[in-house]
């Protein structure tokens, strides 16, 4: 690894601590060098909050350096007016000679005028340094500009035997297929997407509260389809504890924050994007996830394996793709699978 990807890694390691906080806005991390030592770093937090160029400049004790400085940041240096002045005209107020960037912003009002804007000022620019990661970093970000629709992460836990639930439930619980640590974990994603969807069986099935209960972080906007009116008050989900959606397809729904739709999933997943969700984890049952698989609406499926046994119930959905990567927690297992097409 050169230096450039050296400090480019540390941008990224930054960056990732924004994850959950920063929709929907970018992960991005920046880093400001000296004579070989870094002399100012910072992330973007928050959504309306300073950028990570800017904290990283404010971070710098002696700002009379930064006019010999190297400054890395992850993604492209904003150009635009939004709830912050824009990150370019701060560099060039201090003067910063020298600007590393690991990737190119897709959205239509930076799109590559930071970086002209920083040549222009007389700036030597050098951009793609870890780019493929800088990408990867941003996944979700990327897609929501690029497709117009949120980044869909599928999740399940089914059986050793390949079932996700029992046919006959006994009461409005769920029936747990995992350990303590995985539902843990989950609960951890919940705090890192910016929404979690299920379908109307689910709710009725599970009366699920939809949060992140069990890991420190925010809680994910909820989203529920509701064709038939079928989810009353009494469901945890309505309880106004969490912004909460409803997907539906009669026009007659009279629940709060619906959002109608005729042509369902792909429509639905573009009113999501016209609301500014930017990642939803799906954690609906088998009709739901085998819809988003079988009109190829998903990014990333992330599978659990239980260690016991079901015999019979309700059918694991299917993918047509390998896992990209498989870990152990304990007696559980974890399937990894992404769509790059």
């Amino acid at each position: 690894m050169n230096t450039h990807e050296l400090y480019m890694q540390r941008c990224i390691d930054l960056a990732k601590n924004g994850l959950g906080t920063t929709y929907p806005n970018p992960l991005v991390g920046s880093v400001i060098v000296y004579d070989g030592k870094i002399i100012g770093e910072g992330w973007h937090r928050k959504a309306g909050e300073p950028h990570a160029e800017v904290n990283a400049i404010n971070s710098v004790k002696d700002k009379s350096l930064l006019k010999k400085a190297t400054i890395y940041v992850s993604l492209e240096p904003c150009s635009h007016f939004g709830k912050t002045p824009p990150c370019c005209d701060l560099i060039i107020t201090h003067k910063i000679p020298n600007v590393v960037i690991g990737t190119v912003d897709p959205f239509a009002k930076v799109a590559g005028n930071g970086i002209k804007r920083l040549m222009e000022s007389g700036a030597n620019v050098t951009v793609g340094i870890l780019e493929d990661a800088c990408n990867e970093l941003n996944k979700r970000f990327f897609t929501f500009h690029q497709k117009k629709r949120p980044y869909i992460i599928l999740k399940w836990a089914e059986s050793k035997d390949g079932f996700i639930a029992p046919i006959h439930k006994n009461s409005k619980r769920p029936v747990w297929i995992t350990n303590t640590y995985s539902r843990q974990l989950v609960h951890k994603w919940r705090t890192e997407e910016q929404a979690i969807l299920v379908g109307t069986q689910t709710v009725l099935d599970d009366n699920p509260k939809l949060n992140a209960r069990d890991f420190f972080g925010n809680n994910p906007i909820r989203i529920a389809i509701d064709n038939g009116n079928k989810i009353t008050d009494d469901f945890a989900i309505k309880d106004d504890t969490q912004e909460t959606l409803f997907l539906t397809k009669n026009k007659n729904n009279t629940s709060k924050n619906s959002i109608f739709d005729s042509n369902f999933l792909e429509n639905s997943l573009h009113e999501l994007y016209n609301h500014n969700i930017q990642a939803v984890i799906i954690e609906g049952g088998r009709t739901t996830l085998q819809s988003f698989i079988d009109k190829n609406l998903w990014d990333e499926a992330r599978v659990f394996i239980g260690n016991n046994k079901l015999s019979d119930g309700i059918t694991a959905p299917k993918l047509s793709y390998s896992p990209t990567k498989s870990l152990r927690f304990f007696e559980d297992e974890l399937k990894l699978f992404r769509r790059y097409d």
